[in-house]
């Protein structure tokens, strides 16, 4: 039961939100909410000021992938409204993130119906919000607080999507029911429908002779890792991942395939996937580039599909199922075990750098695979950044982070800065296009503020190298940048510039050994060189375009 004394409506939320585990913040102040901003700096939770709203929200995106929940908060229109592409991503991407605005006080939009930052009305940033949350609500009104929040933030949890709050700066003293004790949200399943959907797939599964799991993101959000592992150790199923669930399992796992994405990825995991007589596939989004720009086959007649609370076997749906009892009580089962030999590629020859020899995409990745170590996590962007990662071998479980299904550039520099304020374990390896980096990349000054060291490796080869392998036009080019000069902009941090394989080899080890700030190493590659999978994307996009 709730407690009969009182608080305040902001303080209300910042305790909900302290209960919940969130320690950090993301975001960029302005007048409507500058009230809970101090409330959250009188708090346990640490305010972490961007450069920009949309770095604010990929900040807090990553952030939320590694901690379980994530918060960016904002001011009204010209804030929120700056926020709305991060936020997007991370609805489409399933990213447990909360969104607080600050708004015009109640009683200012009757005595100054022109206040600034409007936009049409007092509710449009409200309704544009919920196109891209799982909840949008304002907290208007002191009596409804405490229910709007905890419905909104049991909302965020169980859905792992974005929810939005938005406070009228007039009601952040307001005085409201006080928070009661924490109840977590507890995953829920209708047990018939469990037990039926359990039951047929464990039939088709033990007589199949070459079943494979195929992962994908949702166990990154639901944290069902551990399951996984389990499933997979019990029954001896290989098991590969999407693009987007990449690191669901550590990929020296004897077990792991790699990477299925139809016929963009490795004929070997392609061959593996499709030739089975059984593919579990789990949490996956089916998406385009998932699948390869359809370029998958997979048999709907020879798939168990688990996902978002319903599995999908054949032309059966059991809805109400949740995705972690599910795979607890497949592992469970009495399943034959199957050693299917998982085929692997050859094991790669130590990395020797070519002396004056110009670096190129294939060899630039293959370093980077025997460069990781088990303290990093890597941040790919979209584009070639992530089509040529998606074949480094991630050391541990759920350290790659990508935006590999809504695709949005500019996501890797500030979720770098959310990544490790999250875990200050993991040392991130951000691999980012120039074109991407000129969006995002001053969030490099809010990592020098708060003593981050990430190493940036900026592809630069002047331009839009995706676009390009789809229909080249000059808009693809863009205006060239010193980026390893950026540590003389900030006064911080260590950069180079690259051009050959031995310059390369020297650079990451001096970043490597430089910890006490930011590394930034500017790669410069030939315009036209891009990774095998991108040519392969480019050319069934391009049917697309003409």
């Amino acid at each position: 039961m709730r407690s009969n004394t009182k608080t305040t409506v902001g303080s209300y939320l910042v305790t909900r939100l302290e209960q919940m585990g969130l320690g950090h913040v993301f975001g960029v102040p302005g007048d409507y909410v500058l009230g809970f901003y101090d409330l959250l700096e009188a708090s346990d939770i640490k305010v972490i000021g961007t450069c920009t709203e949309i770095g604010a929200g990929y900040a807090a995106d990553a952030y939320a992938r590694v901690n379980g929940l994530g918060a960016v908060c904002v001011t009204y229109c010209v804030g929120g409204l700056n926020a709305v592409n991060a936020v997007a991503g991370a609805y489409a991407e399933k990213s447990p993130l909360v969104v607080i605005s600050g708004a015009p006080g109640t009683n200012e939009r009757v005595r100054s119906p022109l206040l600034h930052h409007r936009v049409r009305t007092f509710e449009t940033q409200l309704r544009i919000y919920e196109q891209v949350t799982a909840a949008a609500v304002a907290l208007d009104d002191p009596r409804t607080v405490p229910m709007l929040v905890d419905s909104a933030l049991d909302t965020c949890v169980r859905e792992k999507r974005p929810v939005y709050l938005e406070l009228p700066r007039d009601l952040v003293s307001a005085p409201c029911a006080a928070p009661g004790p924490h109840r977590p949200v507890q995953p829920h399943s209708d047990r018939a429908s469990l037990d039926e959907a359990v039951a047929e797939a464990v039939a088709l599964l033990s007589r199949a002779r070459r079943p494979v799991i195929l992962a994908g993101v949702e166990l990154h959000r639901f944290g069902l890792q551990a399951p996984l592992l389990r499933l997979v150790e019990r029954t001896g199923y290989p098991v590969a991942a999407t693009l987007l669930g990449k690191s669901v399992i550590s990929e020296r796992h004897p077990r792991y395939l790699g990477i299925y994405e139809g016929a963009m990825g490795h004929e070997r995991v392609r061959r593996a996937v499709e030739n089975a007589d059984r593919v579990l596939i789990l949490g996956a989004f089916m998406t385009d580039i998932n699948l390869g720009i359809y370029t998958a086959r997979l048999d709907p007649a020879r798939t168990i599909y688990a996902h978002s609370g319903t599995v999908a076997i054949g032309h059966h749906h059991y809805d109400d199922v949740f995705l972690g009892h599910f795979i607890a009580r497949i592992a469970d089962a009495r399943l034959p075990r199957r050693r299917t030999a998982v085929p692997r590629a050859a094991a790669p020859l130590p990395f020797r750098p070519h002396s004056g020899d110009h670096i190129t995409m294939r060899r630039l990745f293959a370093r980077l695979d025997q460069f990781l170590d088990d303290d990093t996590v890597v941040i790919c962007d979209i584009g070639d950044s992530l089509f040529g990662g998606a074949d480094l071998t991630i050391h541990r479980r759920t350290e790659f982070l990508s935006p590999a299904y809504y695709a949005s550039m500019g996501f890797s520099v500030p979720a770098a800065l959310g990544a490790q304020i999250a875990d200050m374990r993991r040392r991130p390896l951000v691999i980012v296009g120039d074109g991407a980096f000129q969006m995002t990349g001053q969030e490099l000054s809010t990592i020098t503020q708060h003593r981050l060291n990430p190493i940036v490796l900026v592809l630069n080869n002047k331009g839009y190298t995706t676009e390009r392998a789809i229909h080249d036009g000059p808009y693809n080019n863009i205006s060239g940048w010193a980026y390893h000069r950026w540590p003389d902009i900030l006064g911080d941090g260590w950069g180079c510039e690259v051009r050959t394989e031995d310059e390369l080899e020297d650079a990451l080890r001096k970043a490597q050994a430089h910890t006490s700030s930011f590394s930034i190493i500017n790669v410069q590659l030939d315009p036209l060189d891009c990774s095998p999978a991108l040519i392969r994307l480019g050319r069934r996009l391009a049917r697309k375009v003409k």
